[in-house]
């Protein structure tokens, strides 16, 4: 891994220090295709203004995918993120 992996890697754990940021990503992993924000306000038991801003800081992180329909936004995780973190998990899967 070189420096420039291991910095946008250490990016996306350190977005993920936040529980409700973590919760958000388990709901999309589970969901089964994009979530649309106003889906999250009850799951999460957060405002708008709340799930917003933990939605963005997740965007701009490059963990989501934000898709605009109408009024509405969509939001999916982005594969490539995944990957990332998936990779590192199985390094720590390896240790005893």
């Amino acid at each position: 891994m070189t420096d420039e992996e291991a910095n946008a890697t250490a990016g996306l754990f350190r977005v993920l220090g936040d529980p409700a940021r973590v919760r958000i990503v388990n709901i999309l992993s589970t969901a089964g295709g994009p979530v649309c924000a106003c889906d999250f306000y009850d799951s999460l038991g957060l405002g708008q203004p709340t799930v917003s801003y933990h939605l963005k800081k997740l965007t701009e992180a490059g963990l989501l995918e934000r898709e605009q329909r109408g009024k509405w936004a969509f939001f999916s995780l982005r594969s490539e993120a995944v990957e990332k973190l998936a990779a590192v998990a199985d390094l720590q899967a390896g240790c005893s």
